[in-house]
């Protein structure tokens, strides 16, 4: 396979953190009853008619401008048509001939190596419904609460050449609309999802080949697996002399492998034409410059500043970025005990740990930063050891929100402060050494590597309760006398 390359680009789908649908005054909230966020005009009853959502085009001008994309000043919208369960209207209101955005590029890190990914197009459209099948009854069910919800559509060039790249385009671009508060990116739940178009050619060569695209993939690992699938699915035909066909497939991720699902529609197939309901929209300047005005700090501002003001390392400052969740959490956590450094440790280590074992995403974090802080400060002063430690993180990470859990009480009622008195430091030092004498004399003789094992014999002794630091220095006091 090394004698071909795949060439991939992606058309991401973002819903909008609006409160309202695109077209009308229904609610935008993911859930609900099936078909209880539906009105006239997102369920196409003849003579409703659509009214413009202003906080979308915000949305859209945002993105825009975060991207580097030229916002194309005189708009419109345009009607795309086809015939399926899921769209009541039988054609979905979109933008094809003048898309809002033009041009951009989302920068992306592989392997050391930076690359520009070019955006093609940002266009805004409406959402479709979705369809439900039910086994047991073999019935399929249309639930409409989703339709007209406000989408972006990011398309991108067919500039990557890797999953790894796609991953990391994925991850940057979903970064870069949390920041910016665009969409929650809840892939969980539909809010950021990916169609791939891949095709293959021979290494060196500049035509494109025929590509396939794969629908509404909802997780990165599930992304990356069906494009290093479909890769060597089409290199084994083209290497078996067949012919690759231009079709939308989907991908089973439990079977690895892609399934056809039609032939691939073009643009003309859609029927388009300009959306006869809905005026022209003209962005004068004034309007993009209050857009900008209101643009928050991003992510690569973030890194820099991460690197001049708290003496963070860029590589740890991109790892904090690269989840908005959990950089929030870092701030308000370095801002509350002024440790930084221990802040992002425990942020990078700890709590992405913990968030692991519990199968959540960052997104899902409720922990307060006032908790952690307090842990983070406890831990540095040596009143809490690091197992104890981690014991508080989890009953911070269960508490409610509403309620966070006060970590000096719960250290006190769980023994979990570390003894700071001399005199059961002492007492549990005397025991050890008393246990132990033969290691003591091979200790005292030069064996440096049996301290460690005597503070272990310590702390042993006083489970839980110890400061290792403070064992460590009566131990070697105690070595250093004559009569040890």
């Amino acid at each position: 396979m090394t004698a071909y390359e795949m060439v991939v680009g992606l058309e991401v789908h973002v819903e909008l953190a609006t409160r309202t649908k695109l077209f009308c005054a229904c609610s935008a909230a993911f859930g609900g009853a099936p078909n209880t966020h539906c009105c006239p005009v997102c369920s196409g009853m003849p003579g409703a008619l659509p009214v413009l959502n202003r906080r979308v085009v915000d949305l859209a001008i945002a993105t825009g401008l975060a991207l580097g994309c030229r916002i194309t000043r005189h708009t419109q919208f345009d009607r795309k048509n086809y015939f399926y369960p899921d769209l009541p209207k039988a054609y979905q209101i979109s933008q094809l001939y003048m898309p809002i955005c033009r041009g951009g590029s989302v920068q992306i890190d592989v392997g050391g190596a930076r690359k520009d990914v070019r955006i093609h197009e940002i266009h805004m459209e409406e959402d479709a419904g979705k369809l439900v099948h039910d086994p047991w009854t073999d019935r399929t069910m249309a639930d409409y609460n989703r339709c007209g919800v406000p989408l972006l559509e990011i398309v991108s060039e067919p500039d990557m050449r890797s999953p790894e790249e796609v991953v990391a385009y994925l991850e940057k671009l979903r970064a870069t609309l949390q920041y910016l508060g665009v969409s929650d990116c809840k892939m969980q739940e539909g809010s950021l999802r990916a169609d791939v178009n891949l095709s293959v050619r021979p290494v060196g060569s500049e035509a494109l080949g025929t590509r396939t695209e794969m629908k509404n993939l909802n997780s990165f690992k599930a992304i990356a697996r069906a494009v290093a699938g479909e890769f060597r699915r089409q290199v084994e035909l083209l290497q078996d002399g067949r012919a690759v066909r231009q079709e939308t497939r989907r991908w089973d991720d439990n079977k690895d492998t892609s399934f056809a699902m039609r032939s691939k529609e073009d643009a003309q197939d859609y029927r388009y034409f300009p959306e006869p309901d809905l005026p022209p929209l003209v962005i004068d300047e004034a309007w993009i410059e209050r857009v900008r005005a209101s643009l928050p700090e991003l992510a690569e501002a973030k890194i820099a500043r991460f690197q001049r003001d708290m003496g963070l390392s860029e590589r740890d400052a991109r790892a904090l970025t690269a989840e908005k969740p959990l950089c929030d959490l870092f701030e308000q956590t370095a801002a509350c005990c002024a440790r930084p450094k221990d802040a992002a440790n425990w942020v990078m280590g700890e709590v992405r740990a913990a968030l692991k074992a519990r199968g959540l995403a960052p997104d899902a974090l409720t922990l307060a930063p006032e908790a952690l802080a307090r842990i983070v400060l406890l831990t540095a002063q040596g009143s809490l050891a690091r197992d104890g430690a981690r014991e508080a993180l989890q009953a911070a990470m269960d508490a409610s929100p509403d309620a966070p859990l006060d970590v000096d009480a719960f250290a006190r009622a769980h023994g979990l402060l570390l003894a700071r008195d001399d005199g059961a430091c002492e007492r549990a030092v005397r025991e050890a050494l008393q246990a132990f004498p033969a290691e003591v004399a091979r200790c005292r003789a030069g064996e440096e590597k049996l301290v460690g094992f005597l503070v272990g014999q310590a702390m042993k002794r006083m489970p839980g309760r110890g400061d290792p630091r403070r064992v460590s220095e009566l131990l070697r006091e105690a070595l250093r006398a004559p009569d040890a």
